[in-house]
């Protein structure tokens, strides 16, 4: 039994970058695929592909992304755990990085990239910080 899916996804990434991967797979949920909208969009992964699986399960295959051979994310940590949830108001959002990472939040809106959460003026639970 997993008690953090959206970490032990994190993880997979992370070793997949020190193994230099051009692909990982994760179990797929939905705050998984949103998550993985938002690296997207921001150009931290290249893409990702769902299948489904023949017990019914879904299974994304991540494709990691590469500049001069080394990878576009440099740290990507998980930040509100289930022992110990993290939220913050729009005013509170920390920035990360000076503004050259993200944090990727839960908000009543939807899973979202800080500068946008900071333009829909809503908080939320900050899942994870990208750069």
């Amino acid at each position: 039994m997993m008690n953090d899916p959206l970490g032990d996804m994190l993880t997979r990434i992370r070793n997949a970058h020190m193994r230099n991967k051009t692909s990982v797979s994760t179990p797929g949920s939905r705050l998984r695929q949103h998550v993985l909208d938002v690296l997207q969009s921001e150009g931290y992964i290249r893409g990702y592909t769902q299948t489904e699986m023949a017990n019914g399960r879904s299974e994304f295959e991540i494709e990691l992304k590469y500049y001069d051979g080394a990878p576009v994310i440099r740290e990507i940590q998980r930040v509100s755990k289930p022992g110990r949830r993290v939220y913050a108001s729009v005013k509170n959002l920390p920035r990360v990085a000076n503004g050259l990472g993200i944090s990727i939040l839960s908000t009543p809106k939807g899973v979202m990239a800080d500068h946008d959460a900071r333009d829909n003026n809503v908080g939320g639970e900050i899942l994870c910080r990208v750069f």
